[in-house]
């Protein structure tokens, strides 16, 4: 099991001179907007624990895992630790070092945060059934259902489908 971290105590090691690996499992374009100066990015849907393993800079201790806000972190801890590998999950991730006032390198361009994608998406496609549904055949509400099964699916399950094929557009990937 993972354990977490606060992003001051994190901070604290750092300034210390505590060497250790950090990833960052947000997408690129999530990274490039704003990340921790010695964070290694590895998005989520390309998190390779045997990769992982074999390019470690610092060869031992615990790897340190941040993503936005820490549920992708979470499940990157998840499938790590499967492997054996001990993770320790940055609690509130980049938002909350952020909000903390630590360090962090910025990019040139704003980005719409993943979990803010997959809200929009979520509430277009059930404001377009519902409409569809009402104008055009009832038939179209099915597809309101969907998505609020999909949701459902997502929060039971800790994953979600629409968020790892958003992560998968081109915009997210620059």
């Amino acid at each position: 099991m993972a354990t977490t971290i606060s992003p001051q105590a994190l901070a604290q090691m750092r300034a210390a001179g505590a060497h250790f690996d950090l990833i960052d499992v947000r997408t690129p374009a999530e990274f490039e907007e704003v990340h921790i100066d010695f964070a290694k990015n590895i998005p989520l849907d390309r998190l390779d624990p045997p990769t992982i393993l074999a390019s470690r800079v610092s060869g031992s201790g615990p790897l340190y895992v941040i993503c936005q806000s820490g549920m992708r972190a979470g499940q990157a801890c998840k499938k790590l630790v499967e492997t054996g590998l001990e993770t320790i999950n940055i609690e509130g991730g980049t938002a909350a070092w952020v909000a903390a006032g630590l360090p962090v390198v910025r990019g040139h361009r704003k980005v719409i945060s993943l979990e803010r994608q997959v809200r929009i998406t979520a509430g277009t496609l059930v404001a377009t059934g519902t409409a569809l549904g009402y104008f055009v055949n009832p038939a179209w509400l099915a597809l309101s259902g969907f998505v609020g099964l999909g949701l459902m699916f997502a929060g039971i399950t800790d994953t979600c489908t629409m968020a790892m094929i958003l992560s998968k557009m081109s915009w997210n990937q620059e």
